[in-house]
């Protein structure tokens, strides 16, 4: 039996609990892990608070929360190609299994080898905030020199944006509240601060002709706010707001394959995609840890140390 933290039905954070579950059998296309890390993420309450198609896997309640892990394989299940057992390994759990637990199952074709020289900790915040800044840049395409407005840049993926944009040569500038000012310059990025500014006009008043590209991370009115700032629409790409093809935009296109986490390993090896980790929590805090991210407070990346 592991210890796991998860939730008995969907609903808010008084649905949370911890929990004995023996290890998960690995089904066809997936492999057993012994978690050392696991990332924390906006999408883990979501799933929490309500079902989403195609990422609950069907499991029966208690459900463990979490999406994305390093760790180590224990088992192989049918169909499984390119990984064997005791290879360190970081992924997505996309089939259900949750991550916040001592055992866990990943898929799969969504698992890749942690390289030498790259930590547990920073290989379990790549599935997300890793991988969605290279398929954010990649989508834009912009050349160096251009700029970007990062809009909502505090959190775990917006850094991973910002730091990746100007390692492509980008000229950045990244709006959020005051406590995040100190990680966003430090990635690179200009700041804007949005409780103290106009965000539109401040960010005009350093762009005047507008940006080349918009990555929008906060949604909602504030995706409205910064929209007229794109000088072609196109070029504004929303990461949660899936209203953002209302204002002429596109919705952030994801490859969560091994190939895009073997990438986003390699560049966080270089050094160009470091995710800034704000804080490490034990398992037996996972619930500071997942309220920290629900309440927007966070800044950077949260981690749970499981081993």
């Amino acid at each position: 039996m592991g210890k796991a933290w998860g939730f008995g039905r969907h609903g808010g954070p008084e649905v949370q609990e911890f929990f004995d579950r023996p290890d998960p059998a690995p089904g066809r296309g997936e492999v057993l892990i012994r978690v050392d890390v696991a990332g924390v993420n906006p999408l883990d309450h979501l799933l929490r608070s309500g079902p989403v198609e195609g990422l609950d896997g069907g499991r029966p309640f208690p459900r463990v929360l979490g999406m994305e892990a390093a760790g180590t394989v224990l088992a192989l299940g049918e169909d499984v190609n390119g990984l064997e057992v005791g290879d360190a390994v970081f992924g997505f759990a996309l089939t259900g299994g949750g991550t916040y637990a001592e055992t866990t199952v990943l898929s799969a074709p969504h698992t890749a080898r942690i390289p030498e020289g790259l930590s547990a900790t920073v290989a379990a915040t790549l599935p997300v905030a890793g991988t969605t800044a290279v398929d954010v840049l990649d989508q834009l395409g912009l050349p160096a020199g251009a700029t970007v407005l990062v809009n909502g840049v505090g959190g775990g993926v917006g850094l991973a944006v910002a730091r990746l944009a100007v390692g492509r040569g980008l000229r950045v500038i990244g709006t959020g509240s005051t406590a995040k000012r100190e990680h966003a310059e430090a990635v690179g990025a200009r700041f804007v601060d949005y409780t103290a500014e106009d965000v539109a006009a401040a960010a005009r008043a350093l762009v005047p002709d507008g940006f080349d590209g918009i990555v929008d991370l906060a949604g909602g009115s504030s995706l409205r706010t910064v929209a007229p700032l794109a000088r072609d629409p196109r070029n504004l790409i929303a990461v949660g707001d899936m209203s953002v093809p209302d204002l002429g935009g596109r919705f952030v296109e994801r490859r969560v394959d091994r190939e895009n986490l073997e990438r986003s390993a390699r560049l966080a090896l270089d050094g160009l995609l470091a995710p800034v980790i704000t804080a490490v929590h034990p398992l037996s805090d996972a619930p500071a840890a997942l309220a920290a991210v629900e309440n927007g407070h966070a800044s950077g990346k949260i981690v749970i140390s499981v081993a």
